[in-house]
């Protein structure tokens, strides 16, 4: 049983996968910042199999530890959330009740050990989770991440590949986070600008490629494989090319319609390239107006979870969307929820 749990940690955000190197996870993350305050984040989920998701919506006041140890940190829940899980071992993506959106993606170059590193252990299936339920903004999580006051434990793959990651946040305001661990070491990029993440290679070199290809401008040619870096420019450019509006209807559609583009068709996965997969899922996430919207590629409906129909009140029950049995969900699903097993997340310590 534990092995089949390790296996399905490569759903995460994109670890390197089940089959070798080149069966892994690759995404793309892209904030819209419209006009009116209007800030909505989009993500695809892109990988070789069904990574079996479910959403969850988590109320204030859960106690939570970040491993299975006493050297670990533990907490109590500020903000309800509604999250979507992978394999129903760990947290890649999700908001919360204050509109902070974060989004778990794949990083090769992700290194996360310090020799002789003891501090508590935050576990990488609920590191996305801990940062939903303790911050409101981009600034507050910023602020106490940089402390590094934990360390992150990636249980290894059997076929000893690694659970390289890195995330994205952001918020109401339209600020952005970007955390990658470099050589143990945590790199953060921050501000409005850090809109658009894929994955290999590190954001700062991301940043490189794009700032060429914006010389050329993105009328005149923009590349158009399904490899990170392509998906990044492309991502970057239509995210800002789009039509500029505080009607929510068509800023949503408008963002739907970048994550299609940066999108992989369903069935193709290239042999020897680890980011290209199919796209599974894509969410798209209303801070504004504090609605989580989803798209699976084998249903034929969006769907969406409207916050003011929620109750994350301290005490009310941690409930599941359960998607993996043939459900179909058109419209508000808010009402959908149902208490059922509590997520376990997946712990090596």
């Amino acid at each position: 049983m534990r092995t089949r749990h390790m296996m399905a940690l490569a759903a995460l955000g994109g670890a390197a996968g089940l089959l070798g190197p080149a069966s892994g996870l690759a995404c793309t993350r892209a904030v819209y910042l419209g006009p009116g305050n209007t800030v909505i984040t989009g993500r695809t989920m892109d990988w070789k199999e069904d990574p079996q998701s479910n959403i969850y919506l988590f109320p204030r006041g859960m106690e939570r530890r970040g491993a299975d140890t006493d050297n670990t940190v533990r907490w109590t829940s500020k903000y309800g959330s509604v999250a979507t899980a992978g394999y129903d071992i760990g947290i890649c993506d999700g908001m919360n009740e204050k509109g902070l959106v974060a989004n778990l993606l794949f990083l090769t170059e992700s290194s996360y050990e310090r020799p002789g590193d003891t501090r508590p252990v935050m576990g990488i299936s609920i590191w996305t989770q801990y940062v939903l339920d303790n911050f409101a903004t981009v600034d507050e999580a910023v602020a106490e991440l940089r402390k590094e006051v934990f360390r992150i434990d990636a249980p290894g793959l059997p076929n000893g590949s690694e659970s390289t990651l890195h995330l994205a946040i952001s918020d109401a305001t339209g600020n952005s986070a970007i955390f990658e661990y470099i050589d143990g070491n945590l790199v953060i990029h921050q501000g409005r600008e850090c809109q658009v993440m894929t994955n290999s290679p590190t954001y700062d070199k991301q940043q490189t490629l794009n700032d060429y290809w914006q010389q050329i401008g993105g009328l005149v040619m923009l590349p158009g494989t399904n490899r990170a870096s392509d998906r990044f420019v492309r991502a970057s450019f239509y995210i800002n090319a789009i039509p500029q509006t505080a009607d929510q209807r068509e800023a949503v559609a408008g963002v739907f319609s970048v994550m299609r583009n940066v999108s992989v068709p369903l069935g193709i996965s290239t042999p020897g390239q680890p980011y290209i997969s199919s796209t599974r899922w894509r969410t798209v996430s209303d801070q504004k107006n504090l609605v989580y919207f989803f798209e699976s590629t084998l249903n034929p409906d969006i769907f969406w979870i409207n916050f003011a129909d929620l109750d994350f009140s301290a005490g009310a029950p941690e409930q599941k969307l359960a998607m993996t049995g043939g459900e179909i969900y058109a419209g508000n699903a808010a009402g959908e929820f149902r208490p059922g097993e509590p997520l376990h997340f997946l712990f090596d310590i």
